[in-house]
């Protein structure tokens, strides 16, 4: 197949021309083309109608988090007492520092990393494996999953004696909640 040099084929008067040699910022699938300007004196140069009018000079502000009107957080706050109450009732591990947290419990593995998480049921991992190094204080988790993925998550102890004190609960969770296959 030949391959040419230039394109033979103008775009059409209406449509826009798409992609990212002529929109750096356009990511198929991810982001919407950009918005054509619209033609002079038509209707659609009016507001948006989910834009809120600005007045000047008075600033915008929510009203607060009431008992008729919850606040963004409080939904995520309850969801996880929720799940707290139903995990009080076997063996939890928990680990935490200041970026990485694991929690592991009869519902399954949970990880995080900043603002990246993700859950396992204990029908979905094939095993779990974890290292302490011989130097530093980094107590490392790695969930192995059934189709050969693993997801390492290292957790900064304050003091290497907490090493023995998380495997030792990390070993009871396992003990109540996996079964191997």
């Amino acid at each position: 197949m030949e391959q040419r040099i230039g394109s033979s084929s103008k775009p059409l008067e209406g449509e826009p021309v798409k992609g990212a040699g002529f929109d750096p910022a356009f990511i198929p699938g991810i982001t919407a083309p950009a918005a054509v300007p619209a033609q002079a004196g038509s209707e659609d140069e009016a507001e948006p109608q989910d834009a809120a009018p600005a007045t000047a000079g008075e600033p915008e502000s929510e009203a607060p988090a009431g008992p008729d009107r919850p606040s963004d957080e409080a939904p995520a706050d309850e969801a996880e007492q929720a799940d707290d109450e139903d995990a009080a009732d076997g063996p939890v591990f928990e680990a935490a520092d200041r970026r990485a947290r694991i929690v592991a419990d009869r519902k399954g593995v949970r990880l995080r990393l900043d603002e990246e998480s993700c859950e396992f049921r204990w029908d979905e991992i094939a095993a779990v494996e974890t290292e302490s190094p011989r130097f530093g204080k980094r107590f490392t988790i790695t969930v192995h999953t059934p189709d050969r993925r693993w997801y390492p998550i290292e957790i900064e102890a304050a003091a290497r004696a907490r090493f023995q004190e998380w495997d030792e609960q990390l070993d009871a969770v396992l003990d109540a909640y996996f079964e191997e296959a």
